[in-house]
């Protein structure tokens, strides 16, 4: 009987490392996969199950107009108020939301768009309610400037670095359902927010022309490659994940301090290792954490995908007791940022 139960197991053992083995092999194909149906869930969440979604290809429906004294004229029913027309630029996806009342049943049927398709991927409409939505897809992100005359809304696309004189993207990891870290009720996701949040407050108080846009401000649960396109999307000059670190079994041991992650595949002369570095001083030195240096990171997707320079901070150990408690803090979490924002600041010093 013994030698019976001994075979299963080694059977059970070997077909399990098997299956390992080939989940490695197709690990990108499956991770790609699973970006598509998360971002295809977002979409149907946002439009509702009774939206009818007419998608087009803008070259198709964008009549070619360079004489415009804007990049885009969107036709939209003649009878609307300027207050009755509401743009939102999704920085996150690279789309822009029209939504329009007394929205119509078939937009691209009733009313024409002219101008230049160069910057839109793609355009959408919905009816949601009682209102209609455009949605178009962009190449990149932009800010946006808006002019409405009656029957017509007039779009222009600007590079965020015709505007600021540095672009950062900040990241707040995990959020909504991915929590991250949760020990003694509390989740790594808060911590990681709060953080972002308190660093907001500091680039919001700022003089400096700097443009920043955050993966998220709220608990929501951005794509891991929806927040690295941010981040290559804006061309920006530098972009940060701020998280928080646990020991490898998840229980509390004494581990504490503070990590940074890089890219080592980024050998430029201003890299991500070096940008690391100067994040992980910066931040050791505001609040007096012990440094436990640099890690290479390209393992993990937001780091190897990026293309400017990255820097993933583990501010602390949520599995260690006293640092927990810090980590709770308002005001080690103010810490946290000032060190994150000086770090920026001092960068960009050195020319990034």
């Amino acid at each position: 009987m013994d030698e019976k139960v001994l075979h299963w197991i080694t059977v059970l053992m070997g077909a399990m490392t098997i299956v390992v083995c080939v989940c490695l092999y197709f690990f990108p194909d499956v991770h790609a996969k699973a970006v598509l149906a998360a971002e295809q869930q977002m979409k149907e969440e946002y439009t509702g199950d009774n939206a009818a979604l007419v998608s087009v290809s803008a070259s198709d429906v964008v009549e070619q107009d360079k004489g415009l004294d804007a990049q885009l004229e969107i036709g939209l029913p003649q009878s609307l108020s300027e207050e009755q027309i509401q743009i939102e630029n999704d920085y996150v996806t690279q789309t822009v939301y029209i939504r329009f009342a007394h929205g119509v049943a078939d937009y691209f049927e009733d009313y024409r768009i002219r101008g230049s398709s160069d910057h839109i991927a793609a355009l959408s409409y919905y009816k949601d309610g009682e209102e209609g939505v455009i949605a178009l897809s962009l190449d990149q992100v932009y800010e946006l400037q808006s002019k409405y005359e009656t029957g017509n809304l007039y779009l222009d696309f600007i590079d965020p670095h015709d505007i600021y004189d540095k672009v950062v993207v900040i990241d707040a990891g995990h959020g909504s359902r991915a929590p991250g870290a949760v020990k003694n009720g509390v989740s790594e996701k808060s911590i990681d927010l709060a953080i972002v949040l308190e660093l907001k407050k500091l680039f919001d108080e700022s003089d400096d022309n700097i443009g920043v846009y955050y993966t998220r401000t709220s608990d929501t649960n951005p794509t891991f490659d929806q927040r690295v396109q941010l981040a290559n999307k804006s061309h920006a000059d530098l972009f940060i994940s701020v998280h928080n670190n646990s020991s490898a079994s998840g229980n509390f041991t004494k581990t504490s301090g503070t990590q940074v992650m890089y890219s080592e595949s980024d050998k430029s002369e201003l890299s991500s290792k070096r940008f690391a570095k100067i994040c992980l001083d910066n931040v050791v030195e505001k609040f007096g954490s012990r440094s436990i240096g640099l890690l290479e990171g390209d393992s993990i997707y937001i780091i190897r995908t990026s293309e400017v320079p990255v820097a993933l901070i583990e501010v602390g150990f949520m599995t260690n007791y006293e640092e927990l408690d810090k980590l709770k803090d308002p005001e080690y979490q103010a810490k946290a940022a000032e060190g994150i924002y000086q770090a920026i600041m001092e960068a960009f010093e050195e020319g990034y």
